[in-house]
């Protein structure tokens, strides 16, 4: 065990998918815009222009605020922050972190069966600055402002995360959150989902908070880890070896697998905050937004459709915890289920069964293909429908275990249902009886010699019996009834 542990905070940025940006009426949901298109002299930050808030904007950040347990400030302002950089046009960007809407809350976080709560310390909302962008082998940079004006929601959480592995699982549940509620796409890797770690290490059973070094320009879930795995390493050997761990931003190179320093922060930076002008106070006492109203907007969340699942379908944690983790997938599952017959929902039982098997094929088959090539769920070609269908088609009969999965994998190649694959491949168990009786008969006339071992005691014989038997319907045989028949044949 080491002597030494981590401490690690976040300030994680959620871009909000509103319509339009943060202070004016520029499109939001563009993506590939022609660099510098989706401005206006609002977010370009001519003079004279007057921001507008968003206001959807902000009873998102409140939504979000609720379904993490956060309190709603009484009133909160907007103000500037004053720095200067190429992709700030306004030399200040509007914020309102000082005064900010939410502030607490939590999010549980289920590592390998020890929950650990990470307390957030509040959340803000503010504006995007654009993009820079550096070709290669010049010697200047560009700037893209289509990207200026955005509306971000900042989440800043309390230093409550011990490991890089937590804090990667902390996001990946912060992230199911934004997607139930709808309010963000947060995805890392396209950039509407951004992260700063802030970590530092100590003594086992010190008090006192260590050194904090920043770290940015990680970009997705393995780049956290492996980035914050590297500052432990590099930290950890800094002070074994009696160094002094300076307070700085570094950035993670993920090519060279190392963090490297960007900038010292021995003093604080001082953005000279004041109260944005041309924007009033908001104010949960004049009733600007309408706050019960927002609580009963509040979906079922990860946690509580997980344990839903748990007690309706009789799943398993894991099996739920997966399953819900994403909510398309949730509703792929349950859409599945919707379309089971009646007969198989008659009674709990009945459905229970019916829902792990259902279960069982997304996880172990679906999602198993969907990691092997690749493909998210939206591409998928295989319907909830066609589950059922399969699952129903195994209950019945009319289709082996090993059969299915020969069948799945033609499902996810040509999204045809199982009973259309069945009836063009010739893949349908025989389970008629008076056909495989005859095949049986055939069997047993051509194997004397195994009838009489079986007879004599020797039990191999009759496996051997068995296998011939779905030798010669290559596999399509019943291999229960083929197992009954056979016995009662040999008597």
């Amino acid at each position: 065990m080491s002597k030494y542990e981590v401490v690690i905070g976040l300030e994680v940025h959620a871009q909000l998918k509103t319509v339009s940006k943060m202070f004016c009426s520029c499109d939001n949901m563009s993506v590939d815009a022609e660099p510098n298109t989706n401005v206006c002299p609002v977010c370009l930050g001519m003079p004279g222009m007057l921001p507008v808030a968003n206001r959807q904007a902000i009873e998102w950040t409140y939504l979000f605020g609720l379904a993490i347990g956060g309190k709603i400030a009484e009133n909160f302002n907007f103000e500037r922050k004053n720095y200067f950089y190429p992709d700030l046009p306004k030399a200040y960007q509007i914020t309102s972190s000082t005064n900010p809407p939410v502030w607490g809350g939590l999010v549980e976080v289920d590592l390998d069966g020890v929950i650990s709560k990470i307390r957030i310390h509040h959340i803000h909302l503010e504006e995007d600055a654009g993009k820079l962008v550096h070709p290669a082998g010049v010697k200047y940079s560009l700037v893209d402002l289509n990207r200026a004006g955005t509306p971000l929601m900042e989440i800043v959480t309390e230093p409550d995360i011990r490991s890089p592995r937590e804090a990667s699982v902390f996001l990946q549940d912060l992230r199911s959150i934004l997607r139930y509620l709808g309010i963000s796409d947060a995805n890392m890797e396209q950039g509407n989902l951004r992260c700063d770690a802030n970590i530092s290490i100590r003594v086992v059973g010190q008090k006192e908070l260590g050194t904090k070094v920043e770290i940015k320009n990680m970009n997705s879930f393995r780049m956290i880890e492996r980035a914050l795995n590297y500052e432990v390493e590099r930290q950890t050997e800094m002070l074994e070896k009696g160094e002094r761990i300076t307070q700085e931003t570094r950035g993670w190179d993920d090519a060279k697998g190392k963090t490297t320093e960007q900038r010292s922060k021995e003093e604080a930076n001082d953005y000279r905050y004041f109260p944005e002008p041309d924007l009033p106070p908001f104010s949960r006492i004049n009733k600007d937004i309408d706050i019960a109203a927002l609580q009963n907007m509040l979906p079922e969340l990860p946690k509580d459709k997980s344990v839903r699942f748990v007690t309706e379908y009789g799943l398993s944690q894991a099996d739920a915890a997966q399953l819900t983790f994403d909510l398309e997938m949730a509703r792929y599952f349950e859409q599945a289920i919707e379309v089971l017959p009646d007969n198989v929902l008659t009674t709990d039982e009945l459905k229970r069964n019916a829902a792990k098997k259902v279960a069982n094929w997304i996880i172990g088959e679906l999602i198993g293909r969907m990691n092997k090539f690749s493909v998210q769920l939206a591409d998928v070609k295989i319907s909830p429908e066609s589950i059922s269908e399969l699952v129903v088609l195994i209950d019945a009969g009319k289709i082996s275990g090993k059969q299915a999965k020969e069948v799945f994998d033609k499902m996810f190649e040509s999204g045809l249902n199982p009973g259309e694959i069945i009836e063009k491949s010739g893949l349908g168990q025989i389970s008629d009886t008076g056909e495989l009786a005859t095949i049986i008969d055939d069997i047993l006339s051509k194997n004397t010699k195994s009838v009489e071992d079986y007879k004599a005691g020797k039990q191999q014989a009759f496996g051997f019996l068995i296998g011939q038997v779905m030798a010669a319907t290559r596999g399509q045989a019943n291999p229960q009834m083929v197992n009954e028949i056979l016995k009662e044949k040999l008597r």
